[in-house]
């Protein structure tokens, strides 16, 4: 028998499609199902019949009685519960036998463009080889499919078929196992294929894996089905279901009889001859059942079982083809008829014309519609300060982290002053005195520091100019200029000997943080006088970069004088991006000596030719 196929009767969903499958004979439910149906049916009606012609009075009221109890406790059978588990479990591993079921198209691939050799030898090599692997499935779907079986009984019958030659079979006979040897003519495959190496048909070691490979892979398949048959699915599991469907049915003989309705029972108000609706749930639930019965063994004779037969007959008319008259066969090669054409277009029939009047799909968004307004591109200045406005409310610790990103790791020289900038930093977010931001020149991009303002964008930019101003005011704070730097050795002309900071620091073994500047205070020293001492800035100073990859280092601190006040503190801060020093130095406001003094830190980098530098200023109001 072949299985049912009824794919192409449902390839289009039409009015009634499914319903032309309802009358289906072959593989239907009502071929499996009708010898329960007509048995249930009997029984119900023989037990309607004995309860209204046959039984007393006084019976019928205890009849009547039993009824409704079965009726209210059958439902405590979990009917869909059980059978809805036990189903799913079967049609799964039905499937999965199916796929465990051994192909041989691989292999005979592998194998025809592997064996090399047009001559006889090579020709017996490659059929014998192929040969054993139809053996092999052969045997053991002998073993576990009774329509095989019923083919080849004995092994006469194998021998007679071609599968396997007397003297095979004497060897075969000769291994004596108590266990299915299935797997023998796999290893006579293994040691064919280990000749074939030595004589050098199969030309590398590489080739000859590769074939190994896929043997293993259709000896693995014929094992599965081995086990498929061996290991069921667990009995009791089997067990509970069916004692769960018949019971269930045997309690609604009694349960859904339909009662005297002058006795004035609930629920029995109508005398129906013929119970549909009991009729239609033994239909399904003993259908599902019967469903399970067909499907947990696939390799029965059933109308739907596996055509095992036919596989057997495919697979080795197949393979013996691939290995023996296609090996070598190739077709002369020509120029296809689209060989010129860049754009090739396969024709259509009249009947698939409607293709091309379909457009060819772009994506999912190929036809969203966008406002034209929404369509600009905007500058990048406009986002940016978008951005900073988004970050205003913290504009000191904005610039603490852009201070932190600019460092180039922490093992520098630059590390330890600029963890000692942040402490400042963090103590100057702290102080109470903050409490306004001014700009100098009442740009857009200064902002309020303390009272939502943000910092403009500098991290692309060479230069970053801050300018800190401090006003009298009593806090139990330190200001920020009142730290003491410790005395180090200067070198003549002011200039900061860092060679004797880096000894003192591998004599110590405390890092940069332990190193102390020297500042050669000049009292009578003008502003304009520490600016011009700075160095000129690099020709390429605009160029932009990075901020977290440019390295910093101090110049001698004799450039940076710092004129402590005791009663000074902070008052406002201003940040804005530089381009050059002149800009820098032009937008820090000139003060008369011995009111007002500038103080300035200098971070160039430590590359000859790129340039990145900080100056922080703090502007002292005398008492």
């Amino acid at each position: 028998m072949m299985t049912v196929t009824y794919t192409a009767r449902v390839a289009n969903a039409r009015f009634c499609g499914f319903s032309k499958l309802l009358l289906a004979w072959k593989g239907s439910i009502y071929k499996v199902l009708y010898k329960e149906f007509l048995a249930f049916f009997a029984m119900y009606t023989a037990i309607s019949i004995t309860y209204r012609f046959f039984l007393p009075q006084n019976q019928k009221r205890y009849f009547e009685k039993l009824a409704i109890y079965c009726n209210h406790y059958a439902s405590l059978i979990p009917m869909s519960f059980v059978l809805g588990f036990y189903v799913t479990l079967v049609v799964n591993r039905w499937w999965n036998q199916y796929t465990s079921i051994p192909l041989p198209d691989r292999l005979m691939c592998v194998l025809s463009g592997g064996l090399q050799g047009a001559d006889e030898r090579g020709r017996l090599l490659r059929r014998t080889m192929m040969r054993y692997t139809s053996l092999s499935a052969l045997l053991i779907l002998r073993s576990v499919s009774t329509a095989v079986f019923k083919r080849f009984p004995t092994m006469d019958h194998v021998v007679e078929a071609g599968f396997m030659t007397r003297e095979e079979r004497k060897k075969f006979e000769g291994l004596h196992s108590p266990y299915n040897k299935y797997w023998i003519p796999c290893v006579w495959f293994t040691n064919l294929a280990a000749v074939a190496r030595c004589e050098g048909r199969i030309k590398d070691d590489h080739t000859l894996m590769l074939l190994l490979e896929e043997l293993n892979k259709f000896r693995g398949k014929c094992g599965m089905l081995f086990h498929y048959d061996m290991i069921s699915v667990p009995l009791v599991y089997t067990q509970v279901v069916t004692l769960a469907v018949y019971s269930f049915f045997l309690v609604c003989l009694i349960g859904r009889q339909f009662l005297d309705p002058n006795q004035g029972y609930v629920g029995h108000d109508l005398d129906l001859y013929v119970p549909i609706f009991t009729l239609l749930q033994f239909f399904f639930y003993a259908g599902w059942l019967k469903v399970a019965e067909q499907l947990i063994n696939p390799f029965g004779e059933d109308d739907d079982d596996f055509e095992t037969n036919w596989l057997i007959d495919r697979n080795f008319q197949v393979s013996m083809m691939a290995v023996d008259e296609m090996y070598g066969d190739l077709p002369m090669m020509e120029r296809d008829r689209y060989w010129n054409d860049s754009n090739p277009r396969p024709p259509y029939t009249a009947a698939t014309l409607f293709v091309l009047r379909k457009p060819s799909f772009q994506g999912s968004t190929f036809d969203m519609a966008i406002p034209k307004e929404e369509m600009h591109f905007q500058p990048l200045e406009e986002i940016a300060e978008n951005t900073e406005e988004s970050v205003s409310r913290h504009p000191n610790m904005a610039l603490f982290n852009r201070l932190l990103n600019a460092a180039p790791s922490h093992a520098g020289f630059m590390s330890g002053a600029l963890r000692r900038t942040s402490a400042q930093l963090q103590r100057l977010y702290h102080s109470p005195s903050i409490d306004r931001c001014v700009s100098d020149d009442d740009d857009s991009e200064s902002c309020k520091i303390g009272k939502g303002g943000s910092l403009p964008s500098g991290l692309g930019q060479d230069t970053q100019s801050t300018v800190c101003s401090f006003r009298e005011e009593k806090s139990a704070r330190v200001p920020l200029l009142e730290i003491q730097f410790g005395a180090e050795q200067v070198k003549p002309g002011g200039h900061f000997d860092i060679s004797q900071v880096e000894e003192d620091n591998e004599s110590n073994g405390s890092g940069i943080e332990d190193a102390h500047w020297k500042i050669e205070e000049n009292p009578k020293t003008e502003v304009a006088s520490s600016v011009t001492r700075l160095p000129p800035p690099p020709q390429h100073l605009t160029e932009t970069r990075p901020a977290s990859t440019l390295p910093l280092t101090f110049y001698h601190p004799s450039r940076y004088p710092f004129h402590t006040t005791s009663d000074s503190s902070l008052v406002h801060c201003r940040s804005q991006p530089v381009v050059s020093h002149h800009k820098a130095l032009s937008a820090i406001p000139n003060s008369p000596v011995g009111q007002h003094s500038m103080s300035f830190l200098n971070v160039p980098s430590l590359e000859s030719q790129r340039f990145r530098s900080v100056s922080m200023g703090s502007e002292l109001t005398g008492t």
